[in-house]
């Protein structure tokens, strides 16, 4: 007999007990996922976390004491982040939100415009693959972002990396965790992790994400960036 998948556990996290009850039932009636626990702050939302363990968290952009806490648009460097791949959920998709949210560590941010729940539901999966989730005019701002030519601009030019950098670069982009980089480069994983330094120094970076979505931006990797 095939053994049954896992669950995605996941938690909620809204600014009031109402949004975040409706949005829990619904997520539990998706097939392959369980929600696992609900917080209507930040504080509450961290304590659940440790207790439940879950594999992604839904975090709203209104949250008190979120990571977007200080004025809606700028992250929180002082706030703790969550320990698991979090996705934040945004009442409208304004341009300074979205980039703020990756530069925040977010895997992925969602509309609630995007009304609906299996689309989440996708959302939660192609996070928990290894992927980033934005949409089409997301993906746009985070372009603007990373090129210039946007209200976040974050880079003056692209500094150049070494061919076995760019190597890491498109298996990262493709969602590969540092085990996976080693075994397919044949290199130790102390290696992959210096390269990731260097990389991250070399590109004014901060994490996997940023680098996933500066690659797409500025480097030609081929298909790795599609």
């Amino acid at each position: 007999m095939a053994t049954r998948a896992r669950a995605i556990r996941v938690v909620t996290a809204d600014s009031n007990q109402m949004a975040v009850r409706l949005l829990s039932d619904a997520l539990s009636k998706e097939p392959g996922l369980s929600v696992v626990a609900t917080a209507a702050n930040y504080e509450s939302f961290m304590h659940s976390a440790q207790i439940a363990k879950p594999d992604i968290a839904l975090i709203s952009a209104a949250l008190p004491g979120g990571p977007m806490k200080t004025t809606g648009r700028i992250p929180d460097s002082s706030c703790p982040m969550p320990p698991c791949p979090w996705v934040l959920l945004l009442d409208e998709s304004e341009p300074r939100l979205v980039v703020s949210a990756f530069r925040a560590g977010a895997r992925g941010v969602f509309s609630r415009t995007q009304s609906d729940i299996r689309l989440l539901a996708k959302c939660i999966r192609r996070v928990m693959e290894g992927q980033v989730w934005v949409d089409s005019a997301q993906m746009r701002y985070l372009l603007d972002a990373f090129t210039g030519t946007g209200p976040e601009q974050a880079v003056d030019k692209t500094p150049k990396l070494t061919p076995r950098e760019e190597s890491v670069v498109r298996l990262v982009v493709q969602g590969m965790v540092n085990r996976e980089i080693a075994h397919e480069l044949n290199l130790s994983d102390h290696t992959v992790k210096n390269y990731l330094f260097r990389i991250f120094d070399k590109l004014g970076v901060s994490n996997r994400v940023e680098l996933a979505l500066y690659a797409v931006a500025r480097l030609d990797l081929g298909d790795a960036a599609a």
